[in-house]
């Protein structure tokens, strides 16, 4: 089973980027959207005209996507309910409800037999129920979006500095290595940093908190906001 999350690349970028690990995005088997900012679901209508993938996401989510960035004409969606546990042969993927800003946004645990994936970016804050999803997952992304003093001190208007940092924002690289400190478990098998802000933040500094923090217990990578990155398997 092959499934891609988001859409918030263009179709070339992602026929490409897959190519290279020897993928063939036309046998992706479905694309999962989380919410409706444009970094993450502007192109979905190109991914399912051009390639022909199922595109997976709530009504609302497409409704505020088309508003936004007009996705275009789709004739295959398939809608859910946030919360609700999407299946795909032996692979099912539960979706989480966030209080991230997007319009009904879901972050994602994908399971398949006793193996559990997590895909949480775009969080909002550290939510109730956060450190027990952790605490079950074999691997994870996860949102490790700004630093702080960085935030502070950078180009940002104050008024998207408050949007950052409030409760429908986005998590920092502390609060990130925080939860993970306090909720995975020791057999988490690694932990990729994603979604670092390009202004905010930087690999490197995202690194040395996690590392500062966790105490190298858990093997770390940063998702490249400009390539691919390498495989990682659960």
């Amino acid at each position: 089973m092959k499934l891609l999350f988001d859409a918030g690349i263009s179709g070339i970028k992602a026929e490409e980027r897959l190519a290279m690990y020897g993928r063939d995005i036309r046998k992706v088997d479905a694309v999962i959207i989380s919410h409706d900012h444009a970094d993450h679901i502007c192109c979905a209508g190109v991914f399912q005209r051009k390639y022909g993938l199922p595109v997976y996401a709530t009504r609302q989510t497409i409704a505020a996507g088309n508003a936004r960035c007009s996705l275009g004409k789709m004739d295959y969606i398939c809608n859910f309910d946030s919360g609700e546990r999407i299946k795909f042969g032996k692979v099912s993927v539960q979706t989480i409800p966030t209080p991230h800003d997007g319009e009904d946004g879901v972050a994602f645990v994908v399971e398949k037999g006793s193996k559990r994936l997590g895909i949480l970016t775009d969080l909002g804050h550290v939510f109730n129920g956060l450190n027990e999803i952790i605490s079950s997952l074999d691997a994870v992304f996860i949102e490790s979006n700004y630093d702080p003093e960085m935030l502070e001190n950078g180009p940002y208007p104050p008024f998207l500095k408050k949007r950052i940092q409030g409760p429908g924002g986005h998590i920092s690289n502390i609060e990130a290595a925080q939860l993970l400190s306090s909720s995975a478990k020791k057999g988490l098998k690694w932990v990729c940093l994603a979604h670092l802000s390009e202004q905010n933040n930087h690999p490197e500094v995202a690194l040395r908190t996690h590392q500062a923090i966790l105490n190298k217990t858990h093997p770390l990578y940063v998702a490249n906001r400009y390539t691919v990155s390498e495989i990682l398997t659960v």
